[in-house]
């Protein structure tokens, strides 16, 4: 039986709930960089490095979770700003943008339509699961549609900034089944969240 793609919100998050300062900007601008953390990430998620990391580290496997990776334009703008006009490109890569046309040099899918749908069509496709990098506002219009939340939890508290699910979320209730929770020497604690319901 074939394994049924999932959508993964695997993102860093402070105490207080945010996944980014109120500028939005890149998280590494506050998020703690311990030799843990990048020991961790290199082995376990090496494929959510940016491809300059990846050199930087002499990451070459195609990693073990994702061969995927859908962001807001948010979260692409900060690549672009950075000259990175595809920062994963070892991953397939969509970039959900109503206003964006192309990205010149890269093989960046742009969604201009209905999320939902994309996701629902990748699901369907084999492969790896599907990483959701961000942002909140992209979260939150696919909230119904992700099924585990894999939160790198850091030791810091920002008091502003976007919320795991935006600034414009609404209110909507969900239960979510632990599956994870490991601390590290560097203060970041790994909670693991699979959706409920469904005899998950």
């Amino acid at each position: 039986m074939s394994h049924q793609r999932k959508l993964c919100y695997f993102v860093a998050v402070s105490i207080d709930g945010f996944i980014a300062g109120p500028d939005g900007g890149d998280p590494s601008s506050w998020w703690p960089i311990t030799d843990d953390y990048i020991d961790f990430i290199r082995t376990e998620y090496p494929e959510t490095l940016p491809g300059p990391a990846r050199e930087a580290l002499g990451v070459t496997g195609r990693g073990h979770h994702f061969d995927t990776v859908v962001e807001g334009r948010g979260s692409f703008a900060i690549g672009l700003a950075a000259g990175l006009p595809d920062a994963y490109p070892h991953l397939r890569h969509l970039v959900v943008s109503a206003s964006l046309d192309s990205v010149p040099g890269s093989a960046v899918e742009i969604v201009r339509d209905d999320p939902v749908q994309r996701i629902r069509e990748l699901k369907g496709e084999p492969g790896k699961d599907i990483w959701l990098i961000g942002g909140g506002t992209l979260a939150s219009s696919l909230r119904a549609e992700i099924d585990e939340l894999i939160i790198k939890l850091g030791p810091i508290t920002l008091g502003a900034g976007v919320p795991l699910w935006g600034v414009e979320s609404d209110f909507d209730k969900e239960i979510w089944t632990t599956t994870e929770v490991r601390a590290f020497p560097g203060g970041m604690t790994l909670l693991r969240y699979a959706r409920s319901g469904d005899g998950v």
